[in-house]
């Protein structure tokens, strides 16, 4: 794909541009192109022209993804500070740009005594992943407080979707393939901002405790799997039963702090952490029965 065929842009378009330094784990190949568009005109005008056989991902912090050493295929955007504002538009609601961090929109909740936002202070992501993922953590799950969201098909046709129409599963939504999501509409209850900020550094106090926040890691590796098939065990006791604790495969090794995290000790390539990761499927298949699923997403050629 040579840059005379790609529709003119007024953003940034790089070719074979590295994704490693964008990602938490620093690891993996290139996008084949890296699209940041200027504003929202940009990016619908660009995808309304793309060839429409060209894949296109969508990438946020890169927090929860291992991107493969051989690279991206297609155009893979990512939202910048034209993407990134949050306000307050009445009734504990707040509009939020899809490349907006979880930081932003739980501080901006607080200014605005709305609570039930807290836990996306502890979601190393953007607005645009959680709604992908149905993020959550600390007791909350975007399904509990989106009231709908603005996406750019892959036609580059722009629709709003109410909650419903994502279909909401445990980390999963019905969200269309190529599909970027642009803007969110959260609404939490009313609050006081000294009760707000107080549970925000309860939750951040928890995650420095537990989780291996300095590595570069890719944050929570499994799903926690039904309480009826695990016997109510999260993913990380089984993988700690399985005797997976500190287990390496060359650069890559589960973390001794958090067994549901894989770190990158150095120069761990994506297909060792990959395979340390199908490694520790298999040891709690063999231990427990349990399968386990990814929780982290997975992109590119092998």
């Amino acid at each position: 794909m040579m840059a005379d065929t790609l529709p003119r842009v007024r953003g940034k378009l790089t070719a074979n541009a590295l994704l490693a330094k964008l990602v938490w784990f620093k690891s993996g190949g290139a996008a084949d192109w890296l699209f940041e568009p200027a504003d929202l005109d940009d990016l619908t005008a660009f995808l309304r022209e793309l060839d429409p056989a060209v894949p296109v991902m969508a990438l946020g912090l890169g927090s929860n993804l291992i991107v493969r050493d051989g690279g991206v295929p297609g155009v893979v955007v990512r939202l910048g500070k034209a993407f990134a504002q949050v306000s307050w538009i009445g009734e504990q609601t707040l509009d939020c740009g899809g490349g907006a961090s979880g930081i932003l929109v739980s501080s901006t909740a607080r200014d605005h005594s709305i609570a039930g936002l807290e836990f996306l202070r502890s979601i190393p992501g953007t607005v645009g992943g959680f709604v992908r993922m149905n993020g959550g953590a600390y007791g909350g799950e975007v399904k509990d407080i989106l009231v709908d969201c603005d996406v750019v098909l892959r036609t580059g046709e722009v629709v709003t979707l109410p909650v419903e129409a994502l279909a909401y599963t445990y980390r999963h939504s019905a969200l269309p393939e190529g599909a970027i999501v642009v803007a969110a509409r959260f609404r939490g209850r009313p609050g006081n901002p000294d009760d707000i900020q107080a549970e925000m550094d309860r939750i951040a106090a928890s995650r420095e405790a537990s989780q291996p926040l300095r590595s570069k890691t890719g944050g929570s590796t499994f799903k926690n799997p039904a309480p009826e098939s695990s016997g109510g065990k999260k993913a990380w006791q089984l993988v700690d039963e399985a005797g997976c604790r500190g287990l390496t495969m060359g650069g890559a090794q589960v973390s001794e702090k958090h067994t549901n995290f894989l770190i990158n000790t150095g120069e761990a390539t994506s297909s060792e952490i990959e395979a340390l990761g199908e490694e520790v499927r298999r040891r709690v298949k063999d231990k427990s029965g349990v399968s386990l699923e990814w929780e982290i997403q997975r992109v590119g050629r092998a």
